[in-house]
């Protein structure tokens, strides 16, 4: 039973049948979550004298080359996962040396006191981190005890069982041209089934949306929140580099109604990470998140940072940070769900890796532990049990009611969390809920006046495009574009009449256009080149009428260190 397009049905009946390969367990994405279940199972099979086949599928052309996250990285999981990853050379490089949290006017800062600062901001003993020299790194060490990893072939499609079980998953043709037929250079994708399949996407990986749909893993739960971070990479004058320096900020550009705020890490080698995150829950359909961080950067307490610096990358990604209360089941028969394909970053700390890693290894053990029992195809529950009882589910549970207490606005919700992490230390006898998609939230037109943005100065500030160009981003030409419509009429008769086209503004990458046709109409133009996998449209398009599918394998940005 396997849910392939009509076309690509019709492809593999005239190519095929398509090659198919066995492991024990598939992990798809080459994220910290997906390598650490490799990594995990690899480990436990040496510890038994077992022998378990394990393979990673990443979309990107490497590893890393899809991964951006801030960061600052709790070592706690990879800790567990190696003990010694210090002797091993793990890139954990550049401790925290201070944590600053400013609330910006559009000219003043104000800093909050040391003492007042919730512990979820205090970051003692954590590290300033490039996730994607992490993830190499990860890579390697999962090679060294056997795993076999596969870049550049996304997983595009779910195999199932005759009982509705999920056999594995199916690679994506390669050499389609835009109208979906072969080319001269055509090769059809590939089957890998397995006893069980971890899905390890990301944030709305495009798979497990359609798991938690067939399997009702959501019901019950709220609504997941999503955010956008938008993030950019400096090399700054050394007099002014602090190493191990965070700031957090929060307030202006953004309005106290919209949940969002600032990051800026002084790393290794001179290096700053800035970005910006503002939440997908936005009402102003004017709004552009790529704009207020360009905005950001001109604060004269954030400008300082990057006189006389140079920019040297550029990404954006979304963000799971609906916690506790969205998270859905994560087992279902045949696979699981790890990391934030599933939603297990702690919001409140701006932190998911550590809880990507931890989630993979407790997914690992339970699938090593039902394989070494002969079963397969089932539910890992002891994946699920596991979760309940970790340090993972008690860190989450204090963090659950942040996002739900700034989805209140800046100064309710910054006294909720006070209230609740300071006076209650997470454990408030009270739970608040989220109880709109982020789609449902955004407002007519109408109702709203133009944002007036300026115009970027090429030194500080910048276009999306030149933005894009630093992402090394890239897609072979002439293949299906990945961002499908299911309605092509709905962006102009209904996104554009009504909401002003929010998909140029919410889009970080310049991929949306609204141009005019040769009679005077207006259609929408889909620069699918320009995408960075960010998955923003997917998820705040108004009607859900854009779905993001995996492109030919190897396209997308390519993050040197982001």
């Amino acid at each position: 039973m396997n849910p392939a397009t009509p076309a690509n049905q019709a492809l593999i009946e005239q190519y095929g049948p398509r090659e198919a390969m066995p492991y024990d367990v598939v992990v798809v994405g080459g994220g910290p979550a997906g390598l650490s279940a490799a990594i995990r199972l690899k480990q436990l099979a040496a510890e038994k004298g077992n022998e378990i086949s394990v393979c990673v599928l990443e979309k990107g052309g490497e590893l890393g080359a899809h991964i951006l996250s801030g960061a600052v990285m709790d070592p706690q999981a990879i800790t567990e996962l190696f003990p010694d990853w210090k002797a091993l050379g793990a890139p954990l490089n550049t401790p925290v040396t201070e944590d600053r949290f400013l609330f910006l006017t559009q000219a003043k800062a104000l800093k909050t006191p040391s003492w007042m600062l919730p512990a979820c901001f205090q970051n003692h003993g954590n590290y300033i981190v490039s996730l994607a020299n992490v993830v190499r790194w990860l890579g390697r060490q999962a090679e060294a005890l056997g795993v076999e990893i596969f870049p550049g072939f996304p997983a595009a499609e779910i195999l199932y069982n005759e009982d509705g079980s999920v056999k594995g998953v199916a690679t994506g043709n390669m050499g389609v041209d835009r109208e979906g037929q072969p080319k001269a250079d055509f090769q059809l994708g590939m089957e890998l089934h397995a006893k069980y399949t971890l899905f390890a996407e990301g944030a709305r990986g495009h798979l497990g949306k359609q798991l938690i749909k067939k399997f009702a893993l959501d019901a019950g739960k709220d609504p997941q929140a999503y955010g956008i971070g938008i993030k950019e990479l400096w090399e700054i004058d050394p007099k002014l580099h602090q190493p191990g320096l965070v700031i957090h900020t929060a307030g202006w550009p953004l309005d106290s109604k919209t949940y969002g705020g600032s990051f800026l890490y002084h790393m290794e080698n001179h290096q700053v990470a800035v970005g910006y995150v503002v939440g997908l829950a936005y009402q102003n359909p004017y709004l552009s998140p790529y704009e207020e961080f360009q905005r950001y950067k001109t604060h004269p307490e954030i400008r300082k940072f990057f006189e006389g610096g140079k920019r040297i990358s550029y990404g954006a990604r979304a963000i799971t940070a609906g916690g506790l209360q969205s998270l859905p089941e994560l087992v279902f028969a045949g696979g699981a769900l790890i990391g934030c394909d599933a939603g297990f970053l702690n919001a409140s700390r701006i932190k998911g890796s550590h809880a990507a890693i931890k989630s993979g290894m407790l997914a690992a053990d339970a699938a090593f532990e039902a394989i070494g029992a002969g079963r397969e195809f089932d539910k890992l529950t002891a994946y699920s049990e596991a979760f309940k009882t970790s340090w993972l589910h008690e860190e989450l549970h204090k963090a659950r009611n942040f996002k739900p207490a700034m989805s209140l606005g800046l100064y309710t919700g910054t006294l909720m969390v006070g209230i609740d992490q300071v006076l209650f230390g997470g454990k408030a006898p009270w739970t608040l809920h989220n109880k709109h998609a982020d789609h449902e939230c955004l407002k007519p037109a109408a109702d709203y006046t133009p944002i007036a943005y300026p115009k970027p100065d090429g030194k500080l500030t910048f276009d999306k495009l030149s933005s894009v160009f630093i992402s090394n981003t890239n897609h072979a030409e002439n293949q299906p574009i990945h961002l499908t419509l299911k309605d092509a009429s709905v962006p102009v008769n209904l996104n554009l009449a009504t909401y002003a086209g929010p998909e140029a503004r919410y889009c970080p990458a310049g991929v949306y256009e609204f141009v005019k046709a040769d009679d005077n109409t207006d259609r929408l133009q889909i620069n699918a080149q320009n995408c960075v996998h960010c998955k923003t449209c997917d998820i705040k398009d108004p009607t859900q009428n854009i779905v993001w599918v995996t492109p030919e394998g190897g396209g997308g940005p390519n993050y040197p260190n982001m």
